[in-house]
């Protein structure tokens, strides 16, 4: 491991009740499973099933049409639910039910000999259907297979409002993640690298891969993989690195060692309102209702979010987990109307800014709802970005070229190594209200429109 420990000194940690303990719960594998393609940014579905089609565990549900190698495969076996569109025949969500606890899986052999080649390994990746689950910079969408990444790099923890320990979360799999990572150094022209928390002893799994490990220290968004991205090797103008989630390392080191598409991990159900927040043992896809029976307070109008506060997805009861999520998120509704607003004493009061005294016991955590405090407004240069923005890139000037569409200007000031994540913190405290997120997906989507 590197002695040279990386500070980010920008940033904000929202200290928030309700973090998961740290016991973990089994839930039965019947239930219902789902999968979104809205998850995957310039994905065309292609259906490869039709309602009441049997499948195993690795059966291809849909395809990107743009290129049909890319599969994204059924979590469990059981039948073909329903398949609902939107508009235009959209494809909004493909629904399993599996009916057995015991699974029936898709056998894709093994690949794990020396003597594979990179084009072998790419195409085991690809028809046992874990390659989604790699992702690549520029741009934040699914790793192009045909590409060769400068370098891959792993956040080994998660520094997000209520965020799981991802230390816990792969106690039991420390095999199959350094499987995992043996098979994706052999994708690259470059190095694995593996960011852990210098603040916290990191699992052995971790510190022990067969990878360059970097340690880091500050608020968040440290645990963002782009901003340890930014400052060990940023991303230039023709580069490409890809990025994946430690918990689906270990899905392609468990593809290789059994040659089945095994997709259990370790979820966190957490916030103020549900009862006992804990993990759990859940599939990609998992129902939200198997994950929160019994857990939500009595009479409470809550917001589910899958994911984070910062990042996650709106979800109904009837939801279901999305695909790159390791955490339910369940906090008060905020559609209320507040009299007097910020101009009320606020002793209990959140505020980035320090508006309010509450500010003087930094270890307090707070129950926060998603009243935003107002409508979007002006969008003015307040300096309020750039104070937890911990990357070399004007977030304010960026956004306004998005905005523009102007490509050329976008390119000079850093579209090429973000993500939405980077900016869920300028959306937090921008008084302006600007949908920041959403702006810097259609940036992004524009570049590849134009590109």
């Amino acid at each position: 491991m590197k002695d040279r420990v990386i500070r980010i000194r920008k940033g904000l940690d929202i200290k928030l009740k309700g973090t998961a303990e740290k016991i973990f719960t089994r839930i039965g594998v019947k239930g219902d499973y789902t999968l979104y393609p809205s998850d995957f940014p310039n994905l065309v579905p292609h259906l490869a099933v039709k309602e009441g089609d049997v499948v195993r565990a690795g059966t291809t549900l849909f395809t990107d049409k743009k290129d049909e190698r890319i599969r994204f495969a059924s979590p469990v076996s059981g039948e073909v639910l329903a398949i609902e569109r939107g508009e235009r025949r959209h494809i909004d969500r493909v629904i399993v039910r599996c009916t057995s606890d015991k699974l029936e899986y898709e056998d894709f052999g093994s690949k794990v000999a020396a003597s594979a080649s990179r084009e072998e390994l790419v195409k085991f990746l690809l028809e046992g259907g874990v390659w989604p689950f790699i992702r690549q910079r520029p741009f934040n969408i699914i790793a192009s297979p045909d590409v060769v990444p400068r370098d891959i790099f792993i956040s080994a923890f998660d520094t997000a409002p209520l965020a799981p320990d991802l230390d816990f979360a792969i106690k039991d799999d420390g095999a199959s993640f350094q499987a995992g990572v043996d098979v994706l150094s052999r994708l690259t022209s470059g190095k694995v690298h593996i960011g852990v928390n210098v603040n916290y002893p990191a699992n052995q799994a971790y510190t022990g891969a067969r990878a360059e490990v970097h340690k880091f220290s500050g608020p968040h968004p440290v645990g963002n993989v782009g901003v340890q991205l930014h400052h060990v090797a940023p991303v230039a103008k023709g580069e490409v690195v890809w990025t994946i989630n430690p918990l689906d390392v270990v899905f392609i080191g468990r593809l290789v060692t059994t040659g089945h598409y095994d997709v259990r991990r370790i979820v966190a159900v957490a916030g103020s309102e549900v009862l006992k927040p804990r993990y759990y043992t859940a599939m990609v896809g998992t129902a939200l209702q198997a994950l929160l029976q019994d857990q939500l307070k009595k009479d409470a109008h809550v917001r589910i979010i899958s994911g984070n506060v910062l990042t996650g997805t709106r979800e109904t009861a009837d939801g279901a987990l999305h695909y790159y999520d390791t955490m339910v998120t369940v906090i008060p509704e905020g559609d209320h109307h507040e009299f007097a607003g910020w101009a009320m004493p606020g002793f209990k009061k959140y505020s980035a800014s320090r508006l309010f005294p509450a500010f003087l016991l930094p270890n307090r955590e707070y129950v926060l709802d998603t009243n935003l405090h107002g409508g979007e407004r002006a969008f003015v240069v307040s300096g309020q970005y750039e104070r937890v923005f911990p990357m070399r890139i004007y977030p304010v000037n960026l956004l306004k070229a998005i905005m523009a569409k102007n490509i050329e200007q976008m390119e000079d000031l850093g579209i090429y190594e973000v993500a939405e994540e980077d900016f869920a913190l300028c959306e937090f405290v921008c008084t302006s209200k600007i949908d920041s997120q959403r702006l810097v997906r259609e940036g992004m989507d524009l570049m590849l429109r134009e590109l």
